[in-house]
């Protein structure tokens, strides 16, 4: 059978042109990728059909991971707001985007007001929630110790209350590891953006109390990190059921829930968290009394745990071969904590001043700048102490030059070469950087280059950041805008309970999937193995299409800091 023309275009927008398909600034870079192999004229169109603006399709300089060549359409000299398509005659068009200041507002909002939709321990009410309201799951004011995290003061089986907080990804855990980086992530973008951060409205139950809305949801995840806190400083690695739920709403999911052991990497990123809280929270003496001097006792009495038990490390199958009932849930295992201590060591210094945290450490161990992850969270130390070195005078560490240097010359690593790769982005320098939760390995990249913008005021790290902003949005090897609910082409099918099991058929909004990973841990079977085509949008993948806190973080981050900054691109 003959396809429509409406079909032909459909089929050409998915496999022939990949851009942002949210849209661009006016003045700012406005890149498509056209998947072709001949040269060719293209054009603007408006949706009356109306030509704007022609240009000529240039080749990629070396061909995609497939070895395949591309062509790029670059309109950025075409400045008028409206609604467009990019148009190569005999080929195909785009997906639908637009020209508008502001264009990454509602994503940007999407992808934090996503945390809402997370929370644990409370009903989303349908006029916060929308079509995507369900009943309250877990409130979590009766776990149980775990044999594993038992004390003399509190025996296995005692009853504590750890209420609040978001659940993890698609299942319904609450882990301190991951929630540590997820929750400083955001707390930076409101101490790098806060007036910009002030205007982000999200329609949750706190809205209009006073606060900024992005500290508010902060908060939720906040008290329960803080009920996780033993008696002694030390912290609970997560609050967990013995396995995983089966795919059902939180409010049917009724199994025993535990805190599980204590160790050195949830402790020292408890610690982390609670320090930089007390700064952004210190803001606020009235609307929260009391706030940013709890978290910074708490993140003291945290550090001296932590100095006292340096290397407790959390292994699950080692807990399981002493310890029942036996917990097979997400176990964010690491041994290794140098890089902890640098960040715990870090924050505390800069809200206390107190040379002693920094004197504990080994700031600088090596030459290596590692994208931060829940497990290396080396450079949000690094973040910290760079963008408040001039905050802080003469009690600046003396390796804060070099710091700096080493986080130029790392931006500087990311972006060479990126206009030679198929879809000019920084992301697609590497296959390297395809691996599980490779589209937060995109944002954190942008995140490290706007670290670098902030430091040094020139525009390329900006720009490169935005071209990993387009990377997530639909200028990518699948062409998905990965994030739910935000583009023409976007995963309808996440590996996230509540988007599975709630009868709606769109999923929650503003998730991001974890994206292109080959790997194939699930053992779902994806359409390519080349590196950034591996993905499939199945709720059964969770190597590649599962959510995350730590993956919407730097997301969230990078679009809200690229809106704050649009003018400056």
């Amino acid at each position: 059978m003959q396809q429509s023309f409406a079909q032909q275009q459909s089929f050409n927008c998915t496999t022939i042109t990949r851009l942002n398909q949210i849209g661009f600034y006016p003045e700012g870079p406005k890149t498509a990728i056209v998947l072709t192999n001949k040269k060719s004229d293209f054009y603007l169109q408006t949706p009356n059909h109306q030509v704007v603006f022609t240009g000529k399709l240039l080749k990629s300089v070396n061909p995609d991971f497939a070895g395949n060549d591309t062509y790029i359409a670059d309109f950025s000299f075409y400045h008028q707001p409206g609604k467009y398509r990019v148009v190569v005659p005999g080929i195909g068009s785009s997906y639908p985007f637009e020209i508008k200041t502001d264009v990454y507002r509602n994503v940007g909002d999407a992808s934090i007001k996503a945390y809402y939709f997370m929370r644990a321990s409370t009903p989303l009410l349908e006029k916060y929630a929308g079509k995507w309201h369900r009943a309250e799951g877990h409130p979590d004011t009766a776990v149980l110790v775990h044999s594993s995290a038992a004390t003399a003061l509190r025996p296995a089986g005692t009853v504590i209350s750890a209420p609040r907080g978001w659940y993890d990804a698609g299942d319904y855990n609450k882990y301190i590891v991951n929630s540590g980086i997820s929750t400083s992530t955001l707390l930076s973008l409101y101490e790098d953006f806060p007036a910009y951060m002030k205007t982000v409205k999200l329609n949750i139950p706190e809205s209009g109390n006073g606060v900024p809305d992005i500290l508010n949801e902060v908060l939720w995840n906040l008290r329960w990190m803080m009920c996780m806190q033993d008696v002694d400083g030390g912290v609970y690695h997560k609050l967990t059921n013995a396995a995983f739920d089966k795919f059902e709403m939180p409010d049917s999911a009724n199994a025993t829930r535990y805190v599980v052991q204590k160790g050195t990497a949830a402790t020292l990123d408890f610690a982390a968290v609670m320090a930089q809280a007390s700064r952004a929270f210190s803001k606020y003496p009235k609307e929260l009394p009391g706030l940013a001097d709890s978290c910074l006792g708490k993140a003291t009495k945290a550090w001296y745990w932590a100095i006292k038990n340096p290397d407790v490390a959390y292994d699950q199958d080692k807990m399981n071969e002493k310890f029942t009932p036996k917990v097979t849930t997400g176990a964010y295992g690491d041994d290794s904590f140098g890089d902890e201590f640098i960040w715990a060591a870090s924050e505390l210094f800069v809200t206390t001043k107190q040379p002693e945290y920094l004197k504990a450490v080994d700031l600088i161990p090596d030459d290596y700048m590692p994208v931060p992850t829940w497990s290396n969270v080396r450079l949000l130390g690094y973040y910290t102490l760079i963008k408040n070195g001039s905050l802080l005078g003469d009690k600046a560490p003396k390796q804060l030059p070099e710091l700096q240097q080493k986080l130029l010359a790392f931006a500087d690593g990311l972006i060479n070469g990126t206009d030679d790769n198929a879809y000019e982005t920084v992301m697609d320098k590497s296959p390297r950087n395809f691996n599980w939760g490779s589209n937060a390995i995109a944002a954190n990249e942008g995140i490290a280059l706007i670290q670098a913008y902030k430091l040094s005021g020139n525009k390329k790290y900006l720009r490169y950041a935005l071209s990993n902003l387009d990377y997530i949005l639909g200028r990518n090897g699948t062409g998905y805008s990965y994030i739910t609910g935000y583009g023409s082409k976007t995963p309808m099918h996440p590996h996230h309970r509540p988007s599975k099991s709630d009868g709606v058929v769109e999923p929650v909004p503003g998730l991001l999937v974890g994206g292109p990973n080959p790997g194939m841990q699930d053992h779902i079977q994806v359409p390519s193995i080349v590196p950034d085509e591996a993905y499939i949008d199945d709720d059964r993948a969770y190597a590649v299409n599962e959510i995350a806190i730590n993956w919407n973080a730097p997301f969230a981050y990078l679009a809200n800091a690229i809106e704050a900054l649009q003018g400056e691109l």
